[in-house]
């Protein structure tokens, strides 16, 4: 009973938060006052409301008038979620051409905290794969997307990934620390990532890093596809496809190296 009273309250407090941003976003500069007789609430909850969006940089206050209106956190949370769209339009055509070309499964993956998420998916008219992966999350170090993003993440936040107990998938997948490092300072010098039956016994994957206008990986286009169909002596060729894929992309996003 009492676990539930207290989700109830988070849930209102939550829902209080949202209305007050949705509040200044309309009326822009607002005081304590407007904002309690707006919510019906009383003057200190609606206090304690904005002054907890204050110290989150949610919202902002004016140290004169004493008043609020929205903060600068939020437009970091916006330019994000605009980033995701941005690499997904950019990447619709050219995984379509990609797909078609390799006649296998197509996807485009940006990192979301530990893991990596599906952001786009095209499949082939003769592709063997019929999972709809969009939106899922996979993990780093049994995924060719994920081996990008460990590779150009800062070594502190590797180290933190890599520290934790790795999951293993199949007995191809890399679980000891030690041995995922090496393997991805093995392939510093190659263009795209590979992954031989790691996240599931009889799928292959190639991945190449998609780049932002600043020269940041923000993405992987992967191409997957039955082990049969898609053996070790066919990487190279459909490595080089998966780079030139992600390299339009990267010109889409306004990357120009």
């Amino acid at each position: 009973m009492e676990t539930t009273k207290r989700r109830n309250n988070f849930t209102q407090s939550v829902g209080r938060a949202i209305t007050v941003m949705e509040l200044l976003s309309r009326r822009g500069w607002s005081g304590v006052t407007e904002v309690a007789n707006e919510l019906g609430i009383n003057k200190s909850t609606a206090y304690r409301l904005l002054t907890t969006l204050r110290d989150r940089g949610l919202v902002e206050q004016d140290a004169a008038t004493e008043k609020y209106r929205l903060g600068f956190g939020l437009v970091m949370l916006a330019s994000s979620v605009t980033a995701d769209l941005d690499v997904a339009r950019c990447s619709r055509p050219v995984c379509d051409w990609l797909a078609e070309r390799t006649r296998e499964t197509v996807t485009v993956a940006v990192l979301e905290g530990d893991d990596a998420v599906i952001l786009y998916q095209s499949n082939s008219r003769s592709s063997a794969l019929s999972v709809d992966w969009s939106g899922m999350h996979t993990p780093l170090h049994a995924t060719a997307a994920g081996k990008i993003f460990l590779h150009y993440m800062p070594g502190d936040q590797q180290r933190r990934i890599l520290k934790r107990s790795l999951q293993r998938y199949t007995e191809n997948t890399i679980v000891d620390p030690k041995a995922l490092r090496e393997e991805l300072q093995r392939d510093h010098g190659r263009d795209y990532w590979y992954t031989i039956e790691e996240l599931e016994v009889g799928l292959n994957a190639i991945a190449a890093p998609v780049r932002c206008a600043d020269g940041v990986v923000v993405a992987a286009v992967s191409v997957s596809g039955p082990a049969f169909r898609l053996p070790p002596d066919t990487f190279q060729e459909t490595g080089a496809l998966c780079v030139r894929a992600a390299e339009e992309i990267s010109r889409c996003l306004g990357f120009q190296g």
